[in-house]
């Protein structure tokens, strides 16, 4: 199984490192898969779905309602598709949507994934650079992950809330991950840990526009640290 419901798109992108590429080539072997053209498919919530290669999957899952019944042997929708009903307009902006920008390596929607991609790694080198942050793990596609520097993991877990409160008081709306510290003392390997887990500052940038807005982004961080 595969959750790609956030960043399954990116398979079309031609900037993804060999690691991320050898993954996303693998997605094609699955039994199952989640996607959601929600975010970078271009939609609002109510597009995305579950698919199983078998369709006899659908046998094992059913529910019961006293107004809804169906007069066939035959497999329905209405019967397996765990959100039941939904309205078709939602399906007919994504089919229209795809007319318009088809999902084409190297067309105009995948040169927009890279834009979002290549944000980001421009993002984590400027983190990589700053006094005041901790670069982590390497981003493989849009999202961005990093400590702010601190003696102990207690104290920069403090400053990343801080720094959250502070950026959003900015109009930079960052989120926040707390991760265990094992996963992230390769990365940060003078970091004292008191404490078993380390909170992070996250960010996504999923608009092609935010690879034009770096530079902003990074000063808002800077002054969010020394405020």
């Amino acid at each position: 199984h595969v959750d790609a419901a956030y960043g399954g798109y990116f398979k079309i992108s031609s900037e993804l490192g060999p690691g991320a590429r050898k993954a996303f080539d693998q997605i094609a072997e699955v039994d199952s898969i989640v996607i959601d053209p929600h975010k970078h498919g271009l939609q609002p919530y109510g597009c995305g779905c579950i698919l199983f290669r078998d369709p006899r999957v659908g046998t094992l899952y059913k529910h019961d309602s006293p107004y809804t019944y169906f007069s066939s042997n035959e497999l329905h929708l209405g019967e397996i598709s765990l959100e039941c009903s939904r309205p078709g307009a939602s399906a007919v902006a994504l089919w229209a949507t795809q007319k318009l920008l088809p999902m084409t390596p190297g067309g105009k929607f995948s040169k927009e994934l890279d834009k979002s991609l290549l944000a980001a790694r421009g993002l984590f080198e400027r983190i990589g650079n700053s006094k005041n942050f901790q670069a982590l793990m390497q981003p493989e596609i849009d999202i961005v992950i990093y400590g702010v520097q601190a003696e102990d993991a207690s104290t920069a877990s403090k400053r990343a809330n801080e720094i959250f409160d502070r950026a959003a008081k900015k109009n930079l709306h960052l989120a926040l991950i707390t991760l265990p510290a094992s996963m992230i003392s390769q990365y940060w390997p003078d970091l004292i840990l008191d404490q078993d887990s380390v909170t992070c500052l996250r960010s996504c940038l999923m608009k092609p526009e935010h690879l034009d807005w770096l530079e902003d982004i990074a000063a808002i961080l800077e002054d969010a640290v020394n405020e």
